[in-house]
């Protein structure tokens, strides 16, 4: 289950155990719409600054969106995976290879001359969907020859969200001239306009069989049409403010809105009848979710309280009070029989799910809990404060096992290893921490950025850590001995978000510059690419027309061919290095290079030279120490 929210996070949940798996931040505002891959692996998120992240629930890769001119507002995957999809401010579309980052074109996906507001794959990926605020048109392309297959002509003002069915076979447009309209993918006919709402379309669904389709309007209305006729089957109205969330059920049977009216709303999806107004709330409605068997219902709200309903009858089975100031953060153990919930009021408190009791309220930290956790077998509990203290919290007594000190400025970040012995924590004194679980001890301190930490995260193995800070870098360490494996440089403003790979080779970052990146960690070409950079602004390769190994150290230094990556070594390192009066970094690449792939020839000349590369840097460079 994923959540966004008015405090600018996302929260990844595990939806069998109601256990936080992950809590992403990164947006600076209200988290205004977040999105599934098709694997479930990636994430996608916008917010009310307009600036879109792209997050990995459990992986980690920087992929470079650079030729945009103008800020990110959508990214997408291909279906398989291998293609990413972006589009932006300057009016562009980008397809990207995913394993190399490269831009598999750079100009046939133009046409539009303002915003990309919305951008869509097909389920067989083999169309690209695209909406603007440039015109009153949706744009279908090709995606193997990027050609325009259809304009899509008929909305009377920008179109705000488009949608594929599932079957691929029609096309959903919304605007905000208040119309939905339906069309047909093969022929780009348009088949229906469902009119209705009196205000501009926010947000359009189909149901799971594509029969049925759902909008929301700043009319404060929801509406249900009926695919194949296009009429309204019903007008989910009620709502007097702004409808903040909408949710089908599981089993698609039921609907459920949220509202700044305070209300949560139940519909039946086939008659679009009200079935319950969950009242109770005092204030705007944040979040709704429905659980996994459909039988409950949970929402947040900035009244400071979370709220049990019963699906079936629309009574409310709890009310979790106590909070005097807003709730920051919740999650459910692992079986899901109890609720954790986090506070600017300084406290931790635990939940009863059954009974909706306090079980205990967890009191200690003495500024904001900015981030909670369950341990994966729900005995233990983990805060972060602005206090600049964690605490873990036996789930069974309340008590304090541990308080975790050290830090000199907020906690923001928490995490637990994957085999739970130990914990991780970022913070804004500019440094990561890593503690034993069982005693409370600190391990490691890991210093090197300069600002805040603001994300963090374990290898799947959790051999590496992972930490991304508003200093605009992303780093790289060594759990067993808290050194730093390398500094991942290239963003232009803060990192917002980052995640490892599954098999943790490749790191993925998001950045307040507009661009995520796809690194190949600790990848040998990577390294040599790295080396290559340490030498960039030498003379000769500032001018590179004198010096042609310069040109190629700049222009090749991504090959991945082992041949060529030699080449690139011995010329980068003959023509170069022995002029470079720094060049301790661009050697110790080239080392680490080597230890990953023993093969890589770091002879420049000849066979009589030693491959150590050491000596060779001496023998390049004889100043060099």
């Amino acid at each position: 289950i994923l959540s966004g929210s008015g405090d600018g996070t996302l929260r990844l949940w595990d939806t069998e155990t109601g256990t936080l798996i992950h809590t992403l931040e990164g947006h600076t505002n209200t988290a205004t719409d977040i999105a599934f891959s098709p694997d479930s692996k990636p994430i996608l998120s916008s917010d009310s600054w307009d600036n879109t992240l792209l997050w990995d629930t459990d992986s980690g890769q920087p992929f470079h969106i650079e030729d945009h001119t103008d800020d990110v507002y959508g990214i997408a995957f291909s279906p398989d995976g291998k293609q990413i999809l972006s589009g932006s401010g300057d009016g562009t579309l980008r397809l990207w290879d995913t394993e190399t980052g490269q831009t598999l074109h750079t100009d046939e996906l133009e046409g539009h001359t303002d915003f990309v507001t919305d951008i869509a794959f097909s389920p067989d990926g083999k169309q690209i969907l695209s909406g603007s605020l440039d015109s009153t048109t949706v744009r279908l392309w090709d995606t193997k020859s990027r050609t325009l297959i259809h304009t899509l002509e008929g909305h009377t003002s920008w179109v705000s969200a488009i949608a594929f069915s599932p079957d691929g076979k029609q096309i959903l447009s919304g605007s905000d001239d208040g119309a939905v309209r339906l069309w047909d993918t093969d022929s780009g006919t348009l088949i229906h306009t469902l009119e209705g709402h009196t205000s501009w379309v926010s947000a359009i669904a189909f149901s799971p069989d594509g029969k049925q389709i759902l909008s929301d309007s700043d009319d404060n209305t929801v509406r249900l049409w009926d695919t194949e006729s296009g009429q309204p089957l019903h007008t989910l109205e009620g709502h007097t403010e702004d409808v903040t969330a909408i949710a089908f059920s599981r089993d698609g049977k039921q609907i459920l809105s949220a509202s700044e009216d305070d209300t949560v709303r139940l519909w039946d999806t086939e008659t679009s009848q009200p079935l319950h107004t969950l009242e109770g709330h005092t204030e705007d409605v944040t979040a709704i979710a429905f659980s996994r068997d459909g039988k409950q219902i949970l929402s947040a709200s900035e009244d400071d309280t979370v709220r049990l309903w019963d699906t079936e009858t629309g009574l409310t089975l709890h009310t979790l009070q106590g909070h005097t100031e807003d709730v920051t953060a919740i999650a459910f153990s692992r079986d899901g029989k109890q609720i954790l919930s986090g506070s600017e009021d300084d406290t931790v408190r635990l939940w009863d799910t059954e009974t909706g009791l306090t079980l205990h309220t967890l009191k200690g930290h003495t500024s904001a809990v900015n981030d909670i956790a369950f341990s994966r077998d729900g005995k233990q509990i983990l805060s972060g404060s602005g206090d600049g203290t964690l605490r873990l919290w036996d789930t069974e007594t309340g008590l304090t096992l541990h308080t975790l000190q050290g830090h000199i400025d907020g906690v923001w970040a928490i995490a637990f290893s994957p085999d739970g012995k130990q914990i991780l924590s970022g913070s804004g004194d500019k440094t990561l921490r890593l503690w034993d679980t069982e005693t409370g001890q600190h391990l490691h301190t890991l210093e090197g950025h300069t600002t805040f930490v603001n994300e963090i995260a374990f290898s799947r193995d959790g051999k590496q850590i992972l930490s991304g800070s508003w200093d605009n870098t992303v780093r790289l360490w060594d759990t067993e001995t808290g050194l730093a494996l390398h500094t991942l440089q290239g963003h232009t403003s803060r990192v917002t978000d980052i995640a490892f790979s599954r098999d943790g080779k490749q790191i993925l970052s998001a950045s307040g510059d507009g661009t995520v990146r796809l690194w190949l960690g600790l990848d040998w070409r990577n390294l040599l690419k790295e080396g290559c950079d340490q030498l960039q602004f030498h003379p000769d390769l500032v001018a590179p027309q004198n010096n042609k190994a310069g040109e190629v150290c700049l222009k090749y230094a991504g090959w991945e061919d082992k041949a060529k990556a030699d080449f690139l070594v011995r010329q980068g390192r003959a023509f170069v290095l022995q002029k470079e009066p720094n060049i301790k970094s661009a050697v110790k690449k080239f080392k680490e290079a080597q230890k990953l792939y023993p093969d890589i020839d770091l002879n420049p000349y000849t066979e009589e030279i030693d491959k150590e590369p050491k000596t060779v840097a001496q023998q390049l460079a004889p100043d060099s120490k």
